[in-house]
């Protein structure tokens, strides 16, 4: 039996009974279970087999199954699965098995699939490394001495090719904590238009800016879990009431006559010169598609990343205050009062990285300083969405660099907060403004690291943007 399966392989396999939906659930839990990589916290193996045994009776009685059934996947452990535990990667939450079902699970049970089980991520979703869990770093695939990206590094790894122990994976995006690791492993990860996708079950980082998305083998394959996922949630007050479109049909359609921008902000500074070749390489295949290429200014967007880490951490900071110790989750039982029993739970319970954004966010929030920082971000993130609709005036789609390096060593930028931040420079934004942007391969660095290219599309173009990364994707092969 062959590796990398994609969903298509999976459905066309259980349809013309290659294979049983047992055989092949069997197959993704060996290589899971072996979790080579640390990608994944926990397992239900016994909820996957009993799964697969139900789908293989579907198929016996002749009945149709659609086109997700069957299909072996994983779900980052910040998304709520129920009688599953949920831990966000965290000491805090290290025992606590969610009671229900995010309404993006829910969606994903209905369509038939498998889940194998919770993949590893930075603890509470605050990291671009994967090195920020209490469970262990994740390894990225295609060289172990490296890290996956994150936060949902656990998502893009087993997604990998190297890796290949699950179909496809859903991550969260805050900051860019689908795409950065997508490019780091070499797969396709979407982040969607915020309301897109409902966050109702995700455990919250930071709530304006969080979206769920897939991480997935290729870009059909995003498209199909895109159409499962999206849509209005009466769970979710920020879900949206728009129309969703058939992301697999119209992945059909050949884009033409694009204008996509470059903008210059995103070409310059430390850009790594590999990965600005390889881009650059693309914007040559475009021109001979026939599209026009337009360079393009977003003069605010040097400044994303500062206005991402005041936002951010403010959000955070308030979420992460329900973690008491006392109702659920970690917690000491003897102090000498509450205040130092508060103190004692969310010490221990917390790693370092989450304590510095919760101190962070307390601090820009705080009397006498909220004007100066908090409401200043906020000032700041009106600018950006002001710089991207103008340029979305004159452009259909716009192309930067997913990251400005290809995937670092394990520990070397772990003690530098400040250095780690700035790999998500071309990704904050978007969450910032809410809109939607794919990040998918297109080459290998000369040590054989995966190369990401984004696509970032106006609210609600999911399937403009997926129409040009099928085309990259043909280019590119």
């Amino acid at each position: 039996m062959v590796d990398n399966f994609t969903i298509r392989d999976i459905n066309l396999g259980l349809k013309q009974k290659k294979f049983s939906c047992q055989e092949i659930t069997s197959l993704y839990l060996k290589k899971a279970l072996e979790n080579k990589h640390n990608a994944y916290i926990s397992f239900d193996e016994e909820g996957a087999l009993a799964k697969a045994e139900e789908i293989d009776k579907k198929i016996k009685a002749g009945k149709e199954i659609g086109i997700l059934a069957g299909v072996p996947i994983a779900v980052k452990d910040v998304i709520m699965t129920k009688n599953l535990k949920t831990t966000a990667a965290s000491k805090t939450l290290e025992n606590y098995t969610a009671v229900y079902d995010a309404t993006v699970v829910e969606k994903l049970k209905e369509a038939g699939v498998v889940i194998l089980g919770k993949t590893n991520c930075d603890e509470f979703a605050m990291g671009s490394s994967n090195e920020n869990s209490y469970f262990g770093p994740v390894k990225n695939p295609w060289d172990l001495k490296r890290v996956p990206g994150g936060s949902s590094g656990g998502s893009a790894a087993v997604v990998s090719e190297p890796a290949d122990e699950a179909v496809f994976s859903l991550g969260t995006d805050t900051g860019g904590s689908i795409r950065q690791p997508a490019a780091f492993c070499g797969v396709v990860g979407f982040k969607p238009t915020y309301g897109r996708v409902s966050r109702y079950g995700l455990i919250a980082l930071a709530s304006s800016l969080d979206q769920i998305g897939p991480l997935t083998k290729n870009v059909e394959d995003a498209a199909v879990v895109m159409q499962q996922i999206s849509g209005l949630d009466k769970h979710d007050a920020t879900s949206s009431d728009q129309a969703v479109p058939e992301y697999f049909k119209d992945l059909i359609t050949k884009p033409k006559d694009l204008t996509i921008g470059l903008p210059k902000e995103c070409f310059s500074g430390s850009l790594n010169s590999e990965i600005k070749d390889k881009i650059n390489y693309m914007v040559e295949l475009f021109k001979k598609e026939g599209f026009k290429i337009k360079e393009i200014s977003l003069p605010t967007i040097p400044y994303a990343l500062a206005c991402y880490y005041i936002i951010q951490p403010a959000e955070a900071s308030a979420n992460l205050a329900r973690y008491d110790g006392l109702r659920y989750g970690f917690g000491y039982r003897e102090a000498e009062d509450l205040e130092f029993l508060y103190q004692l739970n969310r010490k221990e319970g917390f790693g370092d990285e989450v304590r510095r954004r919760i101190i962070i966010g307390t601090f820009v929030l705080s009397a006498g300083y909220k004007d100066a920082y908090y409401k200043k971000a906020q000032a700041v993130r009106q600018l950006i969405i002001e710089d991207f609709q103008k340029a979305f005036a004159d452009v259909d789609l716009i192309i930067t660099p997913t990251t400005p390096e290809p995937a670092f060593a394990i520990g070397e930028k772990i003690s530098d907060p400040l250095s780690m931040y700035l790999s998500d420079i071309y990704t904050v934004s978007i969450n910032i403004s809410g809109l939607p942007a794919i990040s998918l391969p297109i080459g290998f660095t000369k040590q054989k690291l995966p190369i990401g290219m984004q696509i970032i599309g106006n609210y609600y173009k999911e399937s403009e943007i997926l129409r040009l990364a099928k085309l990259v994707e043909g280019l590119v092969r």
